[in-house]
């Protein structure tokens, strides 16, 4: 099945162009894949043609005039697809109406200096999780958060999925008895998020509806 990721990369404009990867969010390895010598990761041996393509998105190619750069059949393989899936977006944008908070394990932002910064997607659908809750959106409808980082490993990454599981869990236990509504679970979910992530990590939900305690995307 993959595990699948979005890949933003900022612009000279200070919009993004949306990449996809279908490994990229295993373990979240691909924050140290990603460089200025491996733009899309992966073997780095001849990577002229993607510093290259990269360079001409940056400064505002559209998604289907970068043809030329993807159709050498011996072209080293990358973990994110040089052909971009759109340009010009914000990232508001790209998390509101392109991230699929269900299907997309991981999102990434990759600054003009490349520095990478990864996110975990965390889906707030509960039609798993209740049994009156038949189907959930999934794009735009869930969170992000950053995890810390030690060594070059993720610190805490699983533990935090599996908080939120178990918070899912409890939501859709109480929508069953009629305690929630489907309003007042997700915004159950958005508050004890916001207290786990506390300030030393990032949290951003769709629609500027960050909580107090979150940060907004920033160069972390």
């Amino acid at each position: 099945m993959g595990h699948r990721a979005l890949v933003a990369y900022e612009r000279t404009d200070g919009q993004y162009t949306l990449h996809y990867s279908h490994w990229g969010a295993a373990n979240l390895k691909l924050k140290h894949q990603i460089s200025s010598e491996s733009p899309f990761g992966g073997d780095d041996t001849d990577s002229k043609w993607a510093k290259q393509l990269l360079a001409e998105l940056a400064d505002g190619l559209e998604a289907d005039a970068g043809g030329g750069y993807l159709v050498d059949e011996d072209r080293p393989s990358t973990v994110v697809e040089p052909k971009p899936r759109a340009t010009g977006l914000t990232l508001e944008e790209i998390i509101a109406d392109h991230l699929d908070y269900l299907h997309h394990e991981a999102f990434y932002v990759v600054w003009t200096t490349f520095e990478v910064t990864a996110y975990r997607t965390l889906w707030f659908g509960l039609q798993y999780d209740s049994e009156t809750v038949e189907q959930g959106e999934t794009v735009g409808n869930g969170a992000l958060a950053t995890v810390r980082w030690y060594d070059g490993d993720p610190v805490g990454d699983g533990h935090l999925q599996g908080q939120f599981q178990a918070l899912k869990d409890v939501a859709g236990d109480m929508l069953d008895k009629g305690v929630f509504t489907q309003s007042t679970a997700r915004q159950y979910l958005k508050q004890k998020l916001g207290e786990w992530v506390g300030e030393r990590q990032e949290l951003r939900i769709p629609g500027g509806e960050a909580p107090s305690t979150g940060a907004k995307i920033s160069r972390s």
